[in-house]
């Protein structure tokens, strides 16, 4: 019987990976999580989705907030974001033991830093073709605009992936492998990480 693995994708905003990573499970034939995760998470905590919402891919803004404990509130009953990252990593890992999967963002890779079979790729474009993107999404917004929201996004990607974890963000040692999908576009792109992945895939014990 195969083992489980997991393509966890990090990624620049506007660089497609959302869009790499759906296309990229639908050619692999497994499950696709994103914002699903934060669905998942509500579900098996039982708390609202919306301090999920919140929570989602933020750093603590201090560090009161920072050294609070694991509890899921506190003391003034308060939800904290580093509570909210134990749960949803608790239900990352769950997916992880339980099929194979993509799952973009949320500090995957390091959550899963102990997994066998999980392979990490980072998604990063060139700024004009991440403008277009964005403003495809978003056209009220002007060039400008959707490049500040880009480097603002970035930022705040940044501020969370390196609290939680001991990497980098964006940074290529941190990954497997780093794609500029600028290059083949985001169809290609996700082709050429399945091939990747297999082909990693085919060196492993079954």
């Amino acid at each position: 019987m195969e083992q489980n693995f997991v393509i966890s994708i990090g990624r620049q905003f506007g660089s497609g990976g959302r869009e790499i990573g759906k296309e990229l499970a639908r050619l692999m034939g497994i499950a696709y999580y994103d914002r699903e995760l934060i669905q998942e998470a509500a579900k098996e905590s039982g708390i609202d989705p919306q301090f999920f919402e919140q929570a989602d891919e933020t750093a603590p803004t201090n560090l009161r907030h920072a050294l609070l404990g694991w509890s899921a509130f506190n003391s003034a009953g308060g939800l904290c974001n580093e509570n909210m990252f134990k749960l949803q990593a608790d239900v990352i890992r769950h997916i992880a033991e339980t099929r194979s999967c993509v799952i973009v963002g949320r500090c995957a890779d390091y959550i899963l830093r102990e997994h066998p079979r999980c392979f990490t790729v980072f998604i990063h474009a060139d700024m004009r073709d991440r403008i277009a993107r964005i403003r495809q999404h978003e056209p009220q917004l002007s060039e400008k605009e959707a490049a500040d929201k880009a480097v603002k996004t970035d930022k705040k990607r940044a501020g969370y992936y390196n609290f939680y974890s001991d990497k980098e963000w964006g940074v290529t040692t941190t990954y497997d492998l780093s794609v500029n999908s600028s290059v083949l576009g985001s169809l290609e792109t996700a082709a050429l990480i399945r091939t990747w992945v297999e082909k990693r895939l085919a060196t492993l014990p079954r």
